[in-house]
């Protein structure tokens, strides 16, 4: 019998201008983007994403936020989002995700920050997330799995020229 780990401490924050150089820098790792284009992005996507979601903080209450381990160091992020899509996936819907640089996976931040993640979106008033995660991504499922989210549709797309699908988990609040 296996032992489980120790829930992680993990603090959210707001995303700063500087966590944008944070983040460029935890996910500049072909592993960490595996599934999410494959290739580090330029730090200015990183200004941007930081920028949009200390929008939505302040008009919705909630957003991707920076996560930080017990000493502070930025791992990565995780929260809420209005899915970013019009013409693909689960439009209209609530999206919550989470991606942490590689020297934080195994130990449960990703599964303990989006349970804090749904304490503060269900406090917002929201009654449903969903996550998209890619059918490869065997780690990402299952924290969905953990926090007991339900697949519910799978939508295929193209990523790089190879025909990939990506699962739609749902979980009432």
């Amino acid at each position: 019998m296996t032992t489980p780990l120790p829930v992680p401490v993990v603090r959210l924050r707001v995303p700063t201008d500087e966590d944008a150089l944070s983040w460029h820098r935890v996910f500049d790792d072909p592993e960490v983007m595996e599934f999410h284009g494959g290739v580090a992005a330029e730090l200015s996507v990183y200004e941007e994403l930081t920028a949009r979601q200390r929008k939505h903080d302040a008009q919705l209450g909630f957003c991707f936020w920076t996560m930080l381990d017990e000493n502070g160091e930025v791992t990565g992020f995780t929260g809420a989002q209005p899915w970013p899509h019009e013409s693909f996936g689960p439009v209209g819907e609530i999206e919550i995700g989470w991606r942490l640089g590689r020297a934080h996976w195994g130990r449960g931040y990703a599964t303990a920050a989006a349970r804090a993640t749904l304490e503060r979106v269900r406090a917002a008033g929201v009654g449903r997330v969903v996550a998209m995660v890619n059918a490869r991504n065997e780690r990402s499922v299952a924290v969905t799995r953990r926090l007991g989210m339900e697949l519910v549709e799978t939508y295929p797309f193209t990523a790089r020229g190879v025909e990939e699908r990506a699962y739609c988990f749902r979980l009432e609040l």
